[in-house]
Order: C-alpha cells, then structure tokens, then sequence
C-alpha cells in the first residue's frame, strides 16, 4: 500500500513503524472473512481492513471526527486477521499507534472518559479489585439476575504446596484472576510441584500492563511493565527457568515487553529477557506432564465431555491453538470439535464493559457453539473468557488447568 504520511509523522518513531506496516498491507480482504466485528456488522469500516484505511487518512492528514474513533473502539483487537493475513500485517500494533493518536485528537464525551479511567484505576490493582469484588459478592443475592450472573462466586480454594523444589519457575499472580479465580493458580502450583518444579511468585509483581495499554495510556502501562522486571529480575539471575502464565491475556503482553520497551536504554535487555522467559502455561506443562505420564500412566482416565474455549489470546496472539487441546486428549478428556472456534467470545479485556451490545453478541453466538454437544463443562485458558462465558451459562466454566489437577 503506498502512504504519504504527514513530516511529522514521517520523523517519529511510532509514524515510521505504522508506515511499514501500512506499506505491508495489500488490501486483498482476506482479513475480513475472520472478523467478528465484520461479521455482526456487515461495515466495511467495522473490519480491518477498512480500519487500515481509516488510521493510513490519520497519519495522512485527512479529516477525522468521532466516528473514525468509535469504529476502531469497536475492534475487539483479537488478532484474528493477523492469523489470517497472508501478508504479514501487524494489525493489533497499527491499531495501538491509531488508537493513541485518535486519543490526543478527539475528545471523548465526559462518561467514556470517566469509565476508561476507572477501570484503569480498578482493574490492574489487584487489592482494590478484590475489594469491590467481594461487595459484589456478598449483595449479589439481592441483585437482578443478569448482574449476579456477572459476579463471579466465591471460590474455596485448596491449600498450595509449600515444599521447596530444585527446580523453580516465576508465577504471574495476575489482577482479576487472583481475586476472582484463585483456584487457578492453585492448581497450577500443585500439578508443578507434582511434575517437580515450584511455582515461586512475588507479592510487588502486579498488573502486567494490559489494560493500561489497550486503554491507550501507553505510559502507565510502561510503569507497570518496569515494575514487574525489577521484581522478577532476583529470581531470573537466580535460575528461575520459566516466567509461567496462566491467563493467556497476560501472556500476550509479557510477551511483548521487548518490543514495548525497546527504545528503552536502561531495560530494553532485560525486558527482551524478560519476554523470552515467558511462556503461556500450556506451553511449560506440556514437556514435563509427558515425561511424568511416561513413567507414570494414569491408572483411571476421566470420562467427561470437556468443551474447549480457546481464547483469542492463546490461538491468535501466542499461535498456541491445539495445545491445551492435546493436553486434555493426552490425560484422556473427550474434546468435540467446536463450530467457529476461532471467533473470540466477545470478553476481550475491557471490551465486554466497553462495547456491551456486541460482546453480549458475540458471547450468545459462542455459547451456542460450545454447548452443542451437551458437554459436561466448559473449559479456557484466559481469566477474562472465562467470567464472560460464565455469565451466560448455568454450566461450570473451569480454567483446564484445574481439570489437570483432578486427573493427576
């Protein structure tokens, strides 16, 4: 695609990178068939490639209004496209320099400016979370139902292991997921520390900088990235093998932090060192569960119908698609094939609160697929995914690491 960016956009460093990728795109629409957003909405503008055009006029000079805003407000930045493309582009970055360049040039009306500051403010503090969190909770009985279906309940959680092991690797505690799902990263230090590795995690690690950088508030979201380096770099130089993720959302941006803080002096190296430590849990348990089943074979198989919701973030953002699958088939769960398993679910970090009509959408169409095969739960890998399907069926949404630990 050719450009004629603006000089100043042509000198900085964000214009130059969305330059490249503009010039990678050709525009063939292929993109269009895997867009949710395309696909609700029938707009050319509504799907990437039309968002192409819109940030290329930005960056160009043309005229802009609210509308070019709310259009790429709409995008769940599902990554879809990019697994599509045959060209390479690198949509999700082109929409991040389009999205913060629109944030200085158009006002956002006063309640869209207020919800995405609150939500700053709550969501990656893990400790204020918790406590509105647990409000809900305790007045959910006496809410309406569709909002006590968005409350998630209580979880008892089991006991974690405390015995040191030689072998360590670094857990992301996560935001929501501690408060909301505290079992998943419970079971998660159980089946290690069964396969010979500890789970090691640090209270000063907190959000890992999504949401701030979704929200456009690049950076915040820097701040919060330099913090988790500086806490995890101890046990990094102590041998720490692996930085284990088990909400795929995070893993997406922790595996970012290289690119994030290249221009960085005094962390671009360790946050490259960083991001190659990273690893989605799937991807850390698959070699050490196979090693364990070899010499240990499991004497009693489960005999569920498991239905697997693979997040946006694990088959687009990380291509991990058919690895937690293989591990639930491997342990002996029966996975049914699962009709337009790449569309996302419509949670999609902040989206869901964002952009309710479309997630809400988006979530029935995904629910329908899931539960065809009258499954006897519903497993994912992204805490996100997991409280918006929950919320929409009486079924029990699991993370499939807690299906993991109940067969070991």
């Amino acid at each position: 695609m050719q450009t004629q960016l603006l000089p100043e956009y042509q000198r900085s460093a964000a214009g130059q990178e969305a330059e490249s990728i503009l010039r990678a795109c050709v525009h063939c629409g292929f993109c269009t068939a895997t867009c949710p957003t395309y696909q609700l909405l029938g707009d050319e503008l509504d799907g990437p490639r039309g968002r192409i055009y819109q940030i290329k006029q930005v960056l160009e000079g043309a005229a802009i209004n609210r509308a070019t805003q709310e259009h790429l407000d709409r995008c769940l930045t599902c990554r879809a496209c990019e697994t599509t493309c045959p060209s390479g582009v690198r949509y999700s970055r082109l929409l991040e320099i389009g999205r913060e360049l629109l944030e200085t040039k158009i006002a956002r009306p006063l309640h869209e400016r207020v919800q995405r500051r609150v939500l700053r403010l709550i969501l990656p503090h893990p400790k204020r979370f918790a406590v509105l969190l647990r409000i809900g909770q305790t007045l959910r009985p006496l809410l309406p139902g569709a909002l006590q279906r968005k409350i998630p309940l209580r979880q008892h959680t089991q006991t974690p292991p405390r015995e040191s092991l030689a072998r360590r690797m670094l857990l992301l505690e996560g935001c929501a997921q501690s408060s909301a799902a505290p079992q998943t990263n419970v079971a998660a230090r159980r089946v290690f520390a069964k396969l010979g590795v500890q789970l090691v995690s640090s209270a000063e690690a907190g959000c890992c900088g999504a949401v701030s950088q979704h929200l456009s508030a690049s950076e915040e979201a820097k701040s919060q990235i330099r913090r988790n380096i500086d806490t995890w770099w101890p046990e990094i130089e102590n041998g720490a093998e692996a930085i284990v993720i088990t909400a795929s959302g995070c893993g997406v941006q922790v595996k970012d932090y290289g690119h994030i803080l290249k221009d960085d002096a005094t962390y671009a190296e360790k946050a490259k060192r960083v991001a190659a430590l990273a690893k989605d849990i799937s991807e850390a348990l698959e070699p050490l569960l196979e090693a364990h089943l070899i010499q240990h074979p499991l004497k009693k198989k489960p005999h569920k119908t498991i239905a697997f919701h693979c997040p946006c973030t694990l088959q687009h953002g990380q291509q991990l698609s058919g690895v937690v699958e293989r591990i639930l088939e491997r342990i002996g769960y029966a996975l049914p094939t699962i009709t337009d398993s790449h569309l996302c679910c419509g949670s999609a970090g902040t989206y869901s609160l964002l952009q309710p009509e479309l997630s809400q959408q988006l979530l029935k169409n995904k629910l329908k697929h899931l539960e065809a095969d009258d499954p006897d739960e519903i497993v994912t890998a992204n805490i996100g995914c997991q409280l918006h399907l929950a919320s929409g069926t009486e079924r029990p949404v699991k993370h499939w690491i807690e299906l993991i630990e109940a067969a070991l």
